[in-house]
């Protein structure tokens, strides 16, 4: 009884059927929305692109250790006789890179930029994703809740998300984190301003997800399938799991891969304004706000992070741009 998860144009009914059969051994077969969306998605080459890069990214964040240790130096490592103790800048041109230190070594302490980068990277999408799950799981309940009940829940729910969109979510955040105690229910150290970052970032996100959630939800419950549920004896439990919450799964997906880019850059400016993690852990924003004192003794301690925040965003922004315009069939092609 559940709808399809879009109407398909006549292009794609024309490309659903290939040709009309030649013989009896040629079977017609219809392909679902989600192959159709494959389709488009693979003719794609800069969202292919993009995803390729992510899953690069992922797997170097979870096999970080193995990385360092093949590659690199423990991150937290200091290096003083790579360092020029008149100048406090790395020996050797272009920030002291080397066999030994693929990106350099950071000013004064001599740290291995590539293990730090590479750990960063560890900080930044956990932080991202954990925050766009947390987002997308809140917003689709409450989003989903206003849109089918309407009245008063429609009313107080959509009250609630504009004053949250009003809020100002960076000064919240700073002052959050800076009374939070060393340790909560046993978690200590950047642990906690590791939770801390995915609760707000996920908690001020959740309203974007829940105003496009109560949208379809409002065009949904109006559609002949779930009239007919309602006509059949269908609760309201089994309508919204059964007939609208898979025809969402499509607009919560896109927004999930757009929020993940803008929780890095979130993640990144509250590091970068000492709102993240806790040094020694290594962070791309926390390396930013470091690099300010010394880029003009070492510009390339600068550029390094900001490069890898910059070539992760937009591969996230690419991805979730054609899987956008994949799920979507009016997309021009």
């Amino acid at each position: 009884m559940t709808a399809p998860l879009h109407e398909t144009s006549a292009a794609e009914s024309t490309a659903a059927v290939d040709a009309v059969p030649e013989g009896p051994a040629d079977v017609i077969q219809g392909r679902s929305p989600w192959q159709i969306a494959w389709t488009r998605l693979k003719r794609d080459k800069l969202a292919l692109a993009g995803g390729a890069v992510v899953i690069f990214l992922v797997l170097v964040a979870i096999f970080a250790p193995v990385i360092v240790g093949l590659l690199g130096h423990p991150p937290d490592e200091f290096h003083e006789d790579q360092i020029d103790p008149l100048f406090g800048t790395p020996i050797g041109s272009w920030g002291g890179i080397s066999s030994d230190f693929l990106l350099g070594v950071e000013p004064v302490n001599g740290r291995d930029v590539f293990s730090r980068v590479v750990y960063g990277a560890r900080i930044s999408l956990l932080v991202a994703v954990l925050a766009a799950l947390f987002a997308v799981v809140l917003g689709t309940v409450l989003g989903i809740t206003a849109g089918f009940f309407g009245g008063w829940v429609d009313a107080a729910l959509s009250r609630v998300m504009d004053v949250m969109l009003a809020f100002p979510q960076l000064l919240f955040t700073i002052a959050l984190v800076s009374v939070l105690p060393n340790e909560i229910l046993g978690v200590s150290g950047s642990g906690v301003r590791i939770g801390a970052l995915v609760i707000v970032i996920g908690f001020f996100g959740w309203p974007y997800v829940g105003r496009i959630v109560r949208g379809q939800t409002l065009s949904l419950r109006e559609r002949e399938y779930v009239e007919a549920a309602r006509s059949l004896g269908a609760g309201r439990l089994y309508i919204l799991r059964r007939e609208l919450l898979p025809n969402l799964v499509a607009p919560i997906m896109v927004y999930a891969t757009l929020m993940i880019p803008t929780n890095i850059l979130t993640e990144a400016a509250l590091s970068f304004l000492g709102a993240g993690v806790k040094p020694p852990t290594a962070s791309w924003g926390q390396m930013l706000s470091t690099a300010i004192t010394t880029y003009e003794s070492d510009p390339l301690f600068m550029v390094i992070p900001g490069l890898a925040i910059f070539i992760t965003v937009l591969a996230f922004n690419l991805f979730g741009d054609g899987v956008r315009d994949a799920l979507d069939p009016k997309a021009a092609r």
